[in-house]
């Protein structure tokens, strides 16, 4: 069994919701038979939007102080900051891709036009991996994107009530509305609103889909 390293903290919910997953998601018969983590849960790490040089220093650090601490898989639930991969992958630690991974996910869905929540790096980010599957991605317009950040600034703040669930039902909703077949949860706040029985199309969710494969290589 490989000890998996978690660069967390952005945001601290999401972080302690993918742990979860990582728990739920492991089939063990006792304590001994789940995935060892060690988690870097640092809710300081400089903002990915508007300090991204420091934002990267940063996760370098935490990645090298988690791989002397005994990781041997890193991964990191926040999708933006997968900007920030390469400075991660210096730590010298195989790093798995959330994006990657979540884009191959939902092609596998069977959708060709895949709408996505996401930050506007994280758009940047799935636009490239899921044009690297060959599937097109729906965006969401410039109003519904700033809704968006206002609801995930909510969400940081401890805001999930039925008005924040609301709205991102609302924003999935538009996606399919746009032609989006299926929809990505590309920021691992969006799971903490939405469920897949609230989106007419299938929901591929970042975080569980990075916790499935954390927990397949670590086992």
């Amino acid at each position: 069994m490989k000890t998996l390293g978690v660069l967390g903290g952005m945001g601290p919910a999401a972080t302690v919701a993918f742990l979860a997953r990582v728990q739920a998601l492991t089939p063990a018969q006792g304590d001994e038979d789940h995935v060892r983590v060690i988690a870097d849960i640092n809710p300081q790490v400089p903002n990915r939007h508007t300090q991204p040089e420091a934002a990267g220093r940063t996760l370098g650090e935490m990645a090298l102080r988690l791989k002397a601490a005994g990781a041997e898989i890193l991964a990191m639930p926040c999708n933006t900051a997968h900007a920030h991969a390469d400075a991660i992958r210096a730590a010298g630690v195989p790093f798995v891709d959330m994006v990657a991974e979540t884009a191959k996910a939902a092609k596998a869905n069977g959708a060709t036009r895949i709408g996505v929540l996401a930050t506007p790096g994280g758009e940047a980010l799935y636009a490239r991996a899921l044009e690297a599957e060959g599937v097109e991605m729906v965006r969401l317009s410039d109003a519904d994107r700033a809704r968006f950040m206002a609801v995930v600034a909510g969400v940081k703040a401890g805001d999930v009530g039925p008005e924040q669930r609301g709205a991102m039902r609302d924003l999935a909703a538009a996606l399919v509305s746009a032609g989006a077949e299926g929809v990505i949860g590309g920021c691992t706040e969006v799971p903490l609103l939405l469920d897949a029985g609230d989106v007419a199309v299938p929901l591929t969710d970042s975080a569980e889909v990075l916790a499935r494969v954390c927990v397949g290589i670590c086992l």
